[in-house]
Parts: structure tokens; C-alpha cells; sequence
């Protein structure tokens, strides 16, 4: 998802997204959403949330840890 989109997604959920870089964004909404904050953080590219929104994103940063 392009930072613009996520930017969007987290003014529509009351979320100020100046001056946050993209994980620390995705991380927030995550939270405001009621789910846990573990985006890129998949040890060894391993999660079983295949529904996540930010799913296959990521899988792909999280591969950089």
C-alpha cells in the first residue's frame, strides 16, 4: 500500500499521520483497530494472520530485521 493510501486510512480513523514514518503509522492503526501492533515484525517471516490488510507489505519488511 502506498504511504499516501495509508495516510488516508489513518485520518479516516481519527489518527494525526505528519511527521510518522510508514511502520510507525501502520503500527498505530493497527492498535486503533483493536489488533496488535506487529507490523514487520514477523520472526522468521513467519505469520499466521493472512487476512491482515498489511499482510503481504509486511512479509516484505519484515524480511529486513
Amino acid at each position: 500500500m502506498k504511504y499516501k493510501e495509508i495516510q488516508k486510512l489513518a485520518k479516516e480513523k481519527g489518527i494525526k499521520p505528519i511527521g510518522k514514518k510508514k511502520v510507525d503509522l501502520i503500527r498505530e492503526i493497527q492498535l486503533k483497530e483493536g489488533n496488535f501492533d506487529c507490523y514487520g515484525r514477523a520472526k522468521d517471516g513467519f505469520c499466521d494472520q493472512k487476512n491482515c490488510l498489511w499482510y503481504d507489505d509486511c512479509m516484505e519488511d519484515s524480511k529486513n530485521l
